[in-house]
């Protein structure tokens, strides 16, 4: 049987004015629903404006048919998978670099001296190299001439036109222009994903890991790709002291995106990738929130 809900409402205008509803009834997808989220779900549903404060009175989950026909339902939200590795205190990303030191600057406890009696808040301090956690690298990075992070525009960082190419770390760790081969690439941000993320944060991860090729980096430089990442120690062969694919992706202006993780959860394109960093000046490295987006189909 499908579930309902049955409520109250009350909703009032910033301009003026207020409604009411009483008994009132909406189709959902599940066996429970927020206030919030019934708010947010009634103000579509009606195609509210200028709303101030809601308030829901009475709510209680029925099993009921629904009413609408599937394509009537109000448009789910977009479906956000978290593609960082959570950065803690302590944590090494890459060996040989400091790990993060994350930790009060202005405790809860010292600060209720400054506060009216029952409030209080906590500063934190942290204080770590940019090559930290899940992270995004810029051409500064590795030209002194390159755009930092304050020179780069927000379009690239954001909703990219996604494909994922997946490359298993157990059938091989050296990924050349021949996986690329037949994939649209243009114009696209390109994940890929060799499941090396599951030795997150273990001795394994930080040796003899999957990378890309010179010869494959100058294939996605000449295919157009606005993006490379991968969910592996570094994009590179780290068992080399040269760069070859930061000098030629950095050096086209194609960033790079290293440590990512859950790449699994995505389909293979039809999703946008974001990895938004802050804007610094003088920086070329910087942890980010990555993440794909996903259309929910109605």
């Amino acid at each position: 049987m499908e579930k309902r809900v049955k409520f109250d409402f009350e909703i009032s205008f910033i301009n003026g004015g207020s409604i009411k509803g009483n008994d009132f009834r909406l189709d959902i997808s599940s066996d429970s629903i927020s206030d919030h989220e019934l708010t947010d779900y009634l103000i579509a549903d009606l195609k509210l404006l200028m709303v101030g404060e809601t308030r829901i009175f009475n709510k209680e989950i029925i099993s009921e048919n629904h009413k609408r026909k599937p394509d009537q339902n109000i448009k789910k939200n977009d479906l956000l998978i978290d593609l960082s590795h959570t950065i803690e205190n302590g944590l090494i990303t890459y060996k040989g670099l400091p790990a993060p030191i994350i930790c009060d600057y202005l405790s809860r406890e010292n600060s209720r001296k400054n506060y009216a009696e029952g409030t209080e808040f906590q500063i934190g301090k942290i204080e770590m190299v940019s090559n930290t956690g899940t992270y995004i690298d810029c051409p500064f990075h590795r030209f002194e001439k390159g755009k930092d992070l304050s020179e780069v525009s927000l379009e690239s960082f954001t909703d990219l036109e996604t494909v994922v190419v997946r490359v298993p770390f157990a059938e091989t760790l050296e990924i050349t222009e021949k996986h690329f081969e037949n994939i649209e690439i243009r114009n696209r941000a390109v994940l890929i994903h060799t499941g090396w993320d599951k030795f997150w944060n273990t001795e394994k991860y930080y040796e003899n890991h999957p990378y890309v090729t010179e010869n494959a980096a100058i294939f996605l430089k000449n295919c157009g790709a606005k993006l490379v990442g991968i969910d592996s120690h570094n994009i590179d062969d780290t068992r080399q002291n040269s760069r070859p694919v930061h000098t030629v992706l950095l050096g086209a202006e194609i960033l790079i995106v290293e440590h990512l993780c859950h790449l699994n959860l995505l389909p293979d394109d039809d999703f946008t990738f974001s990895a938004i960093p802050p804007k610094f000046k003088g920086v070329g490295t910087f942890p980010v929130r990555a993440m794909g987006k996903i259309k929910k189909k109605l």
